[in-house]
């Protein structure tokens, strides 16, 4: 039973996750950065495993179908806004941070709206190259709060932030024309 639930328990440790992370951001020093980034890391993994393990095992389920790209935008979203809120992401970079939480709202909007047209957006390839791309870059930049002196982290996270933007509005664009082909043939229909 336990290794049945397995899948679905990482996704939803994701979530868990998130309350923990945010809590590091108001305790001040290098072990409170530290506590954010292994955290932030380990439920980055958890996005891998759960699927593997649901593939593997052939335990794929409508939950967590449903649950693993609301726990990755659920994440990445609240952890990008708490990276903006402390100063991490400042400047020109808040409008990538911006474009990625557009896109995600913009994304779980069409997917709820074709839901209730009895339709299904499938995450694609891209999509999941896309989440790996966010948290790589949130990585870097929780990164860059632990050692501010090395420069070099935070531009890796930044750099790695705005190739995120870009296989955001990608995938997006994708996500968007895809729903609004679907409307269309379903309208005319």
């Amino acid at each position: 039973m336990f290794l049945y639930m397995l899948p679905n328990l990482l996704t939803l440790s994701r979530i868990f996750a998130i309350p923990f992370i945010v809590a590091c951001f108001y305790l001040n020093g290098f072990w409170a950065h530290l506590s954010a980034t292994i955290l932030f890391i380990v439920a980055c993994v958890t996005d891998f495993l759960d699927g593997y393990f649901a593939r593997q095992w052939k335990q794929v389920s409508a939950f967590g179908k449903f649950m693993d790209p609301v726990a990755d935008k659920l994440l990445v979203s609240t952890i990008l806004l708490m990276l903006s809120g402390f100063g991490v992401i400042s400047g020109i970079n808040l409008v990538g941070a911006s474009i990625i939480l557009a896109r995600e709202i913009m994304v779980s909007g069409l997917r709820q709206f074709m839901s209730e047209m009895q339709m299904r957006i499938p995450v694609t390839k891209y999509a999941k190259w896309k989440t790996a791309m966010q948290m790589i870059s949130i990585s870097c930049l929780l990164c860059s709060a632990m050692f501010p002196h090395i420069k070099e982290i935070k531009e890796i996270g930044v750099i790695a932030l705005w190739v995120a933007v870009a296989m955001t509005t990608f995938t997006g664009a994708r996500y968007l024309k895809f729903g609004v082909v679907k409307m269309v043939n379903e309208t005319s229909d």
